[in-house]
């Protein structure tokens, strides 16, 4: 391993965390909020939820009722007056439900006095979930939805209409309160009713929309589930004040700010990364290969922010970013101060307990060494244990946030 490229690729990325935590962002929301002389219910839904929570009870002081309902080991400390709640993601289950019931009890019989303080995050779409079919069936289409490919508009499209908080329908809920909603965006152009499925935003997708999406991956949806998607989500609500804070341009402009002080000049390729995970990795090596014979050659890093797809083939264990990392590796291999890294800025990636992954030009041959081939770990979709094996994991841990990921291709 290139020690230096490794270090670098490090450096970036806990840089780049740190500019994108949401306690600042929260604070910053906040100075727009006022109490309407009732109470404050605080609901908050994500994987940044834990964190925007104790961000907003930290500038309130306090609020007469709460919850935090976020991914499994994202809850870092009681916080006080709040009930934590952690539950399934990428795929709901039964506390995800439990506890979205107990969101909906506490914003039940609220006047026009009282204010639900809702703070949303990507990840919401299954941990904030109370399903108009059987939790299993739910469960199934998303894994159905997951494994062919289908990008997040797509999915929550699907999803919003089998739900009854998403599309708006827990705003309509929360009535005759007042929902103020800030909200940490983790899908490409800050679409406010896709985020988590958009439950506080009127829904401008359509039935239309969801049957051309059945039909392009070939869903198997009970009569139950197909009668759902012919019934109109609600299109507009007067109850909500929606304030968007956090983003991946904010991530990839902080990548390139600690790319600039490595000494690299920093290029943002996009902002709106949206491809298969092991294409956009190719892709960033062919560009590495395209300067790698410069003369004289500076330090170059290209970044794209985004979010790409892992389409299944095998059964084996990783995630979009450790894919498109690998991808990489083998473009790359023997191009000196070559180095290919990408993450997920929740700090998990897929079902696994890493962030992402990290490739340079060493990385193909200790595969090798390893008796690891490249293009079969790829087809078998289980790049985790291959880049374990090179120590080309990131490990972050829970980070707070969520605003995409990011890739980074670096030239020394």
């Amino acid at each position: 391993m290139n020690q230096k490229m490794r270090n670098d690729a490090d450096a970036i990325t806990k840089s780049s965390l740190k500019a994108v935590l949401p306690d600042e962002a929260v604070a910053r929301a906040l100075k727009t909020y006022e109490s309407r002389g009732g109470k404050t219910i605080l609901v908050a839904a994500g994987k940044a939820a834990w964190q925007m929570a104790k961000a907003a009870v930290d500038v309130l002081g306090s609020v007469d009722a709460g919850i935090v309902i976020t991914k499994y080991d994202h809850v870092i400390a009681p916080i006080p007056g709040i009930e934590c709640c952690e539950a399934g993601h990428p795929v709901p289950d039964a506390n995800s439900f439990e506890s979205t019931e107990k969101a909906v009890r506490l914003v039940s019989g609220l006047t026009e006095k009282d204010t639900v303080l809702f703070l949303l995050s990507g990840g919401g779409s299954a941990l904030f979930e109370m399903p108009l079919i059987s939790g299993e069936e739910l469960q199934d289409i998303t894994k159905q939805l997951l494994a062919s490919g289908a990008d997040i508009v797509e999915m929550n499209t699907i999803r919003k209409r089998l739900s009854g908080v998403k599309g708006g329908r827990f705003a309509q809920r929360c009535m005759p309160a007042h929902v103020f909603s800030i909200v940490l965006s983790d899908i490409l152009g800050d679409p406010l009713d896709m985020i988590a499925s958009g439950p506080a935003y009127p829904d401008t997708s359509t039935c239309e929309a969801a049957a051309a999406i059945v039909e392009k991956y070939g869903l198997k949806l009970s009569e139950k589930a197909q009668a759902l998607l012919k019934e109109e989500t609600p299109k507009e609500l007067t109850n909500v004040t929606t304030q968007i804070t956090g983003s991946v341009r904010e991530l990839c402009a902080a990548a390139a700010v600690k790319c600039g002080e490595l000494g690299y000049k920093p290029i943002i390729l996009t902002d709106q990364l949206c491809s298969i995970a092991r294409e956009a990795g190719s892709f960033l090596a062919s560009i590495l290969k395209t300067h790698a014979g410069d003369a004289p050659r500076e330090k170059l890093a290209y970044i794209a922010g985004g979010e790409t797809v892992v389409q299944l083939t095998g059964k084996g264990l990783g995630g979009r970013n450790q894919e498109l990392a690998l991808a990489a590796c083998t473009g790359i291999a023997g191009i000196p101060n070559a180095a290919v890294f990408s993450f997920g800025s929740d700090g998990t990636d897929g079902p696994t307990d890493a962030a992402g992954g990290y490739v340079d030009e060493d990385t193909l041959g200790e595969l090798t060494a390893a008796g690891l081939d490249v293009f079969a770990v790829l087809k078998d979709n289980d790049a985790y244990h291959a880049l374990k094996a090179v120590d080309g994991l990131i490990m972050t841990g829970p980070t707070g946030t969520n605003v995409n990921d990011v890739a980074v291709a670096l030239l020394g």
